[in-house]
């Protein structure tokens, strides 16, 4: 069993590792890639810098220094996390159980630009298939998302039984393993319905496809994804709920970072990974 599995390869994510192995603990950081740090073209209002760097070369220099300093690192899709007293975490490179989590992969922004997506929130758009599948039991859903997380919301809502459709939205699947379930790839016109979902316009097609409910699982299951999921506390602004430890509302599972809310600078993320990091120490030392 691990120690902390900290998801999420960034500032948060790096320094949290780093305090969690300088604490004692062998932690497994699982990253998919550098995020919104990527976008980022020139960081020049950090610490220590001689030069501005780039988000990615920022994100290179912290994976290096992980890896120079022994910390495991799997390149992976976290896809869902469950359990309480000790967590299992799914991910596309098999599944791990560990005492404790630190969710660490910045913030995501899910909305889609679709006619009546926005418009039909919480009234059959949803963004968590474990959290209402049950309430579409024996009805048809969609899955917008074209990656594995798309997949694996679909799966399960169709082991639910859910009948399932997913919709890429005009982009090309990338799952990472084949599929009986229908997939359409058309684009995405408009979620139809007044007080409720009714069904998806699809471009070139004259009827709606029949659908009471469409579940957003656009790119990678994010922090927030994750931890409402679990059952953990999000704030109004739909940041994971945490205290001055960094701890969420449920014991041995941590956020820092973007995830947490609050200014969006390397600094402050580099600060709560450390926070994070040292917490998750204590909990685990305190539940041997």
């Amino acid at each position: 069993m691990e120690q902390v599995i900290i998801m999420g390869g960034g500032p948060a994510g790096v320094s949290a590792a780093l305090y969690a192995r300088r604490g004692g603990l062998d932690p497994l950081l699982i990253h998919h890639g550098p995020g919104a740090l990527a976008k980022a073209e020139c960081i020049e209002n950090y610490y220590g810098l001689e030069r501005p760097l780039t988000g990615l070369e920022l994100y290179e220099r912290g994976l290096s220094q992980a890896k120079a300093l022994g910390i495991r690192i799997l390149e992976a899709e976290v896809l869902e996390i469950g359990g309480f007293d000790t967590f299992e975490v799914k991910t596309t490179a098999g599944d791990f159980e560990t005492v404790s989590v630190i969710l660490a992969t910045g913030s995501k922004r899910l909305t889609p630009d679709i006619k009546g997506v926005k418009e039909l929130e919480g009234r059959g758009v949803s963004y968590c298939a474990i959290c209402d599948a049950f309430f579409y039991r024996g009805k048809q859903a969609a899955v917008l998302g074209n990656a594995d997380f798309a997949l694996h919301e679909a799966e399960l809502l169709s082991q639910t039984g859910v009948g399932v459709t997913i919709l890429t939205d005009g982009k090309p699947a990338e799952f990472s393993r084949k599929t009986d379930l229908p997939v359409l790839t058309g684009k995405v016109l408009s979620v139809e319905g007044t007080e409720k979902v009714t069904g998806v316009l699809l471009e070139g097609s004259e009827e709606p496809l029949l659908a009471e409910g469409i579940f957003v699982a656009l790119g990678n299951a994010g922090s927030a994804e994750i931890a409402r999921q679990m059952g953990a506390e999000l704030n109004e602004k739909g940041n994971i709920k945490v205290d001055d430890q960094m701890s969420s509302t449920i014991p041995g599972l941590y956020a820092a970072g973007d995830c947490a809310g609050g200014l969006l600078q390397v600094a402050k993320a580099v600060h709560e990974g450390a926070v994070a990091g040292l917490s998750a120490v204590k909990y685990v030392k305190r539940k041997k």
